[in-house]
């Protein structure tokens, strides 16, 4: 999926963060546990990019201050940041992120996945895709970009406790 020539080839790199502590009462399933901005980064920050070997997170293409939970509606966003504005990457990338939270967020949660406003030259069109269930569906069906998000989610499930 992803060419031999790199687009950015030199992509300033970001600290991670540390790992959040979980506590005993999060653990307790007698407890109704609310999810919050660090649990859903959790979820997403170990996706590899698909043109480095390196994490969203290293490439601060996500971060917590981007998500926004609303519980009692149900929703969750994240706002995503390409590391250059012209990635012909972002679709794949933002695809990628969406479909590791639906596959790691309980059913009851509708999951939108945007640009960051004013970070890529085709950020209407791209979240357009991304907001589109039918494109989204029919993505999935396609084994090769299937295999290509699999990929780039594979460090992360190692790492993430499913939902």
């Amino acid at each position: 999926m992803t060419s031999n020539i790199l687009q950015n080839v030199n992509p300033k790199l970001f600290l991670k963060c540390d790992q959040r502590l979980i506590t005993d009462e999060e653990l307790n399933d007698d407890v109704r546990d609310l999810f919050d901005e660090r649990e859903v980064f959790d979820l997403i920050r170990n996706i590899n990019d698909p043109e480095h070997p390196l994490t969203l997170e290293e490439l601060h293409v996500v971060d917590i201050d981007n998500i926004m939970v609303d519980n009692d509606n149900n929703r969750i966003e994240v706002l995503f940041t390409p590391t250059i504005p012209h990635c012909s990457l972002a679709t794949l990338i933002g695809l990628t992120i969406r479909v590791q939270l639906l596959r790691s967020l309980p059913s009851r949660f509708k999951v939108r996945v945007k640009i960051s406003p004013g970070t890529h030259n085709s950020e209407n069109a791209i979240n357009k895709q991304l907001g589109d269930k039918e494109r989204v569906a029919a993505a999935m069906e396609n084994s090769t970009l299937l295999e290509t998000i699999n990929n780039c989610i594979a460090t992360v499930e190692k790492t993430t406790k499913q939902f």
